[in-house]
């Protein structure tokens, strides 16, 4: 069934190594399940467009749902979209999730193959929407990030979805931190969220309800501008979740 209220998760994890696979889906992704009414069945498609749609990485996501009632498909747009009616396909998901990678690349094509309208429709009919890193910022106004090379730049073209920004890889990044607390004071990110690496923000509507980690000593973060031009910060507890 699908979910009352619109809703995103959006995260910097998911996938954790697997034990006789390469991944395992983590907490962060049964999450995704458990809010999309924890269907008998749960339908879920990856869409990896920020990496390429990379062949041994669809095949990798398929195995690690091996031994599951899961049914797993991926969305690719290299060479040309897999499926005939992509509409279609997505709106008949319990959870649509997006791979990390280049956010700019990602949302070039999404805009170019007409996604960005279909997820819109997507996310309104309760599909729920959750993803890590780029498929974390996708659904914000934009964060940071190292779509065009090693320096971090700012992204300030997401979907906006959501009216806040995002910063990602908050604790594993050295880069992040400072260059998020500069756009943020200098206008050219709004407020919002970042997430250190396992961590997830739980949006119904555009509120953030709460975040949620898959591991302990990790949090998410408030960054809003104050009315003197700097910046405050606000750490944000995580419910921790089970099965790490």
């Amino acid at each position: 069934m699908p979910a009352e209220t619109p809703t995103i998760l959006a995260t910097s994890g998911g996938f954790l190594p697997g034990r006789r696979t390469p991944l395992r889906p983590g907490p962060l992704l049964e999450l995704g399940i458990e809010l999309a009414g924890a269907p008998r069945l749960p339908r879920i498609c990856f869409i990896g467009t920020a990496l390429g749609d990379q062949a041994h990485w669809n095949a990798a996501i398929h195995a690690a749902w091996y031994g599951r009632d899961v049914l797993v498909t991926c969305l690719d747009l290299f060479p040309m979209p897999n499926v005939e009616d992509v509409d279609t396909l997505l709106r008949a998901q319990d959870v649509i999730w997006v791979g990390g990678g280049s956010t700019a690349n990602l949302l070039a094509l999404w805009r170019l193959h007409g996604l960005d309208a279909i997820l819109r429709r997507c996310w309104e009919a309760g599909v729920v929407l959750g993803g890590v890193s780029a498929g974390s910022i996708c659904w914000h106004t934009g964060g940071t990030t190292d779509s065009f090379g090693p320096d971090l730049r700012a992204l300030t073209d997401g979907l906006g979805f959501l009216p806040w920004s995002n910063c990602v890889h908050y604790d594993a990044e050295e880069q992040r931190r400072p260059l998020y607390h500069r756009l943020i004071a200098a206008g050219e990110l709004p407020a919002g969220y970042a997430t250190d690496n396992g961590v997830g923000l739980l949006y119904r509507g555009l509120v953030m309800e709460e975040a949620v980690a898959d591991g302990p000593g990790r949090a998410a973060y408030f960054v809003e501008r104050r009315g003197d031009g700097t910046v405050a910060e606000r750490r944000i507890e995580p419910r921790l979740l089970t099965g790490g």
